[in-house]
């Protein structure tokens, strides 16, 4: 049994001291009350991302090739609405986030956000973090799967997810809201 399952079970509710209190290895984040402790990523998961947040970094980050205006950050701890998520990429465009929090977390909503999948978080990240995404009005968002080698590319459209483009194996990745630039899905692949 996973120590999110067993957490579940707990009759408080998860508060932030619970996501301070993680062990070190693990990422806590807390949906509907509930703490979810997942291990760090494997070595798969972590190139996917990181390739991921290099081939967006110079557009829109930095603005390099791109059309910039934009934060991209890696593992930002998001505080929405009682939750407290922790995707593996996010990005807020800089005309409504115009700096970065003094805070150590973000407590507004992104305008996109990633998740890499692995077979222990696959379920976690689309049956409770994509609605609480959706709940909080996140633009956009990105599911990648390493080990089918898929991306797939969602727009929010009335509250609920919409589908706005795919990718497989080498296909080119030029979906919203970064059209701006294409770049083969294999490269985020060792």
């Amino acid at each position: 049994m996973s120590a999110s399952a067993v957490l579940r079970r707990t009759a408080r509710r998860a508060t932030y001291q619970d996501v301070l209190d993680a062990p070190p290895h693990m990422v806590a984040e807390i949906v509907d009350g509930a703490l979810h402790l997942q291990p760090r990523p494997a070595p798969l998961h972590a190139v996917a991302y990181s390739s991921l947040a290099g081939e967006l970094v110079g557009p829109f980050h930095k603005g390099r090739g791109g059309p910039g205006g934009w934060w991209i950050i890696a593992e930002p701890e998001l505080h929405l609405g009682g939750d407290v998520l922790v995707p593996d990429l996010a990005g807020w465009r800089r005309e409504r986030m115009p700096g970065l929090p003094d805070t150590a977390y973000f407590s507004l909503a992104p305008d996109w956000v990633c998740e890499i999948h692995s077979p222990s978080t696959r379920k976690f990240d689309l049956e409770e973090k994509r609605p609480a995404y959706a709940r909080e009005g996140v633009g956009h968002m990105w599911l990648v799967d390493p080990l089918a080698r898929t991306l797939d590319a969602f727009a929010l459209e009335d509250g609920r997810w919409a589908p706005s483009g795919s990718a497989r194996n080498d296909e080119p990745v030029s979906f919203p809201p970064f059209e701006a630039i294409a770049f083969p899905l294999d490269s985020l692949w060792p």
